[in-house]
């Protein structure tokens, strides 16, 4: 009697498995009859003429075998035919030749081998829908924000649980560079890819991304979430420094005032989750020329010539507003292009108007590459901006020695001269 008690067992233990994993009735009772047909097949060398009845609910299983009843003594393959008598004998007094005879199969009659062939058959099933369930699951989940805790860290990523124990994969390259993790640690980020390569799920997260930025304000802006307020553009290096242009339906809200809250308290929360990166929020707008001014944090519109076609924009700054506009690293500009989607070249004013000025990239052949870097980066874009520059300016905020300084000034002065 123990033996024939293993399989309900099973069943309800599955059934339990069910609950846990929300697996639906359907698939529980196709997976419990796979599983046996699969041991069964083994046991009989065919499962064609075998019918399995799950109960799940009571936690039932009933197996039959249908042979075909053949005249006594030539029954040639006992798992697929019956003799005459037998079949008479055996509760069917009515059986003739050439009919089918239903026989009931006690699975835990065939021992405990048996039963152990059924369980890893199961466990193998089991294993191969929860993956399934787990890619599926996070499929649907790329590009929203995930939670998970810290399990391990190694040099090239980081290992999260969720609260389901499923592993998400934290890049060392999709961390914020001032990342740094202790075990059990708490970590927002976003999903970003999710691989199933030979039937296992690989989730791999991000918090680099434009995305999560995007997320963590939907999570703290509540007109973001409700869709009062829409996210135009997003530019980021992590870390360091992010501009977002936002913009809203309804024009009693201000939707940068919405994003920062009263006194920073919306925006705050998302700087800290991101390592004290900086956030610019500004107005969106279709008008390149608005957009790109508010992007590179102008207090004013600066004239500006634009090639709609080849994306590049041509911006003339007072000398004072140059560095701002650059910002330090060139991070501002760098920013600003990444949200406008325009190539930025800031000039001195004053060049507007003057078609007969050359780019300083022209004369790579006479100066080298890391001069003309540093020109570029004060602000020093064509030839007759340098020519315009002070001469003691160069010499402090380019950090050239005197005599180059002198040097470059000579080899623009005589293009312009000839």
């Amino acid at each position: 009697m123990a033996k024939k008690e293993e399989t309900p067992n099973m069943v309800e233990q599955f059934a339990e498995f069910k609950e846990l994993k929300h697996i639906d009735k359907t698939t529980m009772i196709s997976v419990l009859e796979e599983s046996f047909r699969s041991v069964l097949a083994k046991t009989f060398g065919t499962d064609d003429n075998l019918d399995v009845i799950l109960n799940p609910d009571k936690g039932d299983v009933q197996i039959f075998q249908n042979l075909e009843v053949v005249p006594d003594g030539e029954v040639e393959n006992v798992n697929t035919q019956i003799s005459l008598s037998e079949a008479r004998a055996n509760g069917d007094p009515d059986a003739e030749i050439g009919e089918e005879y239903s026989k009931e199969i006690i699975f835990a009659n065939f021992g405990r081998r048996a039963i152990l062939n059924l369980r890893q058959t199961l466990q193998s099933k089991i294993l191969d829908l929860q993956k399934e369930a787990i890619y599926a699951k996070f499929k649907d989940l790329e590009g929203e924000l995930v939670t998970g805790e810290v399990y391990q860290t190694w040099s090239k990523e980081t290992l999260l649980l969720d609260d389901d124990k499923n592993e998400l994969l934290l890049p060392k390259s999709e961390a914020i560079p001032s990342d740094y993790f202790r075990k059990g640690e708490t970590v927002r980020a976003v999903v970003i890819n999710v691989d199933n390569k030979n039937n296992n799920p690989k989730i791999t997260v991000s918090r680099t991304s434009n995305e999560f930025l995007r997320r963590l304000f939907e999570l703290e802006v509540p007109e973001i979430h409700d869709g009062l307020i829409n996210i135009r553009a997003i530019a980021r290096i992590p870390g360091e420094r992010a501009k977002i242009a936002v913009e809203s339906y309804d024009e009693r809200i201000d939707a940068v005032g919405a994003c920062v809250g009263v006194k920073g308290s919306r925006i705050h929360g998302i700087v800290r989750e991101l390592r004290n990166e900086n956030i610019d929020v500004i107005n969106y707008s279709q008008k390149p020329e608005v957009l790109i001014g508010r992007a590179l944090n102008l207090s004013h519109a600066p004239q500006m010539r634009i090639d709609h076609e080849a994306k590049k924009a041509e911006v003339f700054l007072r000398p004072e507003d140059i560095s701002l506009a650059i910002g330090k690293g060139g991070l501002n500009i760098k920013l600003a292009s990444m949200l406008s989607g325009y190539t930025i070249d800031i000039y001195r004013e004053g060049s507007y108007s003057n078609e007969e000025d050359i780019y300083i990239d022209e004369f790579k052949d006479e100066i080298d590459s890391w001069i003309i870097d540093a020109l570029k980066a004060m602000g020093c874009v064509t030839a007759k901006a340098v020519i315009n520059t002070p001469r003691q300016d160069l010499i402090d905020k380019a950090d050239l020695e005197e005599d180059t300084v002198d040097e470059i000034l000579e080899i623009l002065k005589a293009e312009f001269e000839d």
